[in-house]
């Protein structure tokens, strides 16, 4: 991996967490790439507590 001077780690790739849309309140935590990923990430992932795949939000 290759670090750009001036730039931190973190600043790269942050941790962010992953809220689920469904209303349940459970959430993953990830980490993102900045330069792939500009704007807010969603995927779609299991959650346990509505029994089914929902589709999670980032939350900063």
């Amino acid at each position: 991996m290759r670090i750009l001077p001036g730039m931190a780690r973190n600043e790269i790739r942050p941790v962010v967490k992953l809220r689920s849309t469904a209303g349940t309140g459970y959430t993953y935590v990830t980490r993102k790439n900045r330069r792939n990923d500009p704007d807010r990430l969603e995927l779609r992932k299991y959650d346990p507590v509505a029994g089914r795949h929902v589709t999670f939000r980032e939350e900063r």
